[in-house]
């Protein structure tokens, strides 16, 4: 049979009289009245149809039964003095568990650094880390904080804007000596691309404000930005790329960035939660943290 609320308490004050020898002094620690003292001994005797206390005018003792239910009681006062220093250390220093869905690509070049120092500062916040490029379904995945590059679609989520994630064209020196290098969009459009499945049609701006959309075509199609990247990098084609996994390679040479010149529209990135859920210390100190992190500026 379940305790109830009611039982529970008089539980508590049951452990408080037998400590303290009396019903007016269990009363004065508890904040009640004598007689509420007296009710809830009352109740837990007709509960179980014993008597737990020998009273006279001079004493209170705790008959055979009484003293067994004492133990008991003992070891809920204890876990209830446990559970209250628990919560006061939480408040102090910040613990528990953060589920994070992150893109594969940019949580390895750009989140892992940011959540292990995260970790270094935090280190009784547990992180549950998802990298994946599929969008993640907060509710059914119980996770508690998604990364996304691309705009909220019509949902009930709410998201913070962590920063501004830059492109550009890029292909393989392999791929452009054997190809050409484009020069204008029909020549672009006529070359062979690696397609990321989540990027769509390629808007490009040119300097003189000509504007054209691209939609890329080829014979490797993925849904995994760093495989997207690695297959450019292998010559198979040309590939819109962040800057933040572009420039290291151009800088070593093993890519090229194509028509520089042409602009592309930035991506924004967000951090991403369930309504309601912003209230929470610990997501909050991970967002926060990572958006001083990312500067909320473009990311190189």
């Amino acid at each position: 049979m379940d305790v109830s609320f009611e039982q529970l308490k008089s539980l508590m004050v049951f452990g408080q009289v037998a400590e303290r020898g009396s019903f007016s002094a269990a009363g004065r620690q508890m904040g009640l009245s004598r007689a509420v003292v007296s009710y809830h001994i009352k109740k837990l005797e007709e509960y179980y149809g014993l008597r737990l206390f020998n009273r006279s005018t001079r004493s209170l003792n705790l008959t055979e039964a009484g003293g067994k239910l004492y133990k008991h009681c003992r070891v809920i006062m204890d876990e209830a003095q446990s559970a209250r220093r628990a919560v006061e250390r939480f408040k102090q220093e910040p613990e528990g568990t953060l589920r994070i869905s992150c893109p594969v690509n940019f949580g390895l070049e750009r989140m892992v650094p940011i959540l292990s120092r995260f970790k270094d500062l935090y280190p009784k916040i547990d992180l549950d880390i998802q990298f994946t490029d599929a969008v993640a379904n907060l509710l059914r995945d119980s996770i508690d904080l998604a990364i996304r590059g691309a705009p909220l679609p019509d949902s009930d989520l709410q998201a913070v804007r962590l920063a501004t994630i830059r492109h550009c064209l890029c292909a393989a020196p392999d791929y452009l000596q054997r190809h050409g290098h484009p020069t204008t969009f029909a020549d672009l459009d006529k070359h062979i691309w690696v397609v990321y499945d989540r990027t769509g049609a390629i808007e490009l701006t040119a300097k003189d404000g000509k504007r054209a959309s691209m939609h890329p075509a080829g014979g490797i199609r993925t849904d995994n930005a760093a495989a997207r990247t690695a297959f450019v990098e292998a010559g198979h084609g040309i590939g819109r790329i962040p800057r933040y996994d572009a420039d290291p390679k151009i800088r070593k040479g093993l890519l090229e960035e194509i028509m520089p010149e042409v602009a592309l529209p930035a991506t924004d990135l967000f951090a991403v939660f369930l309504p309601g859920t912003s209230t929470s210390r610990n997501l909050r100190l991970l967002i926060d943290y990572s958006k001083q992190a990312l500067g909320g500026n473009p990311v190189n």
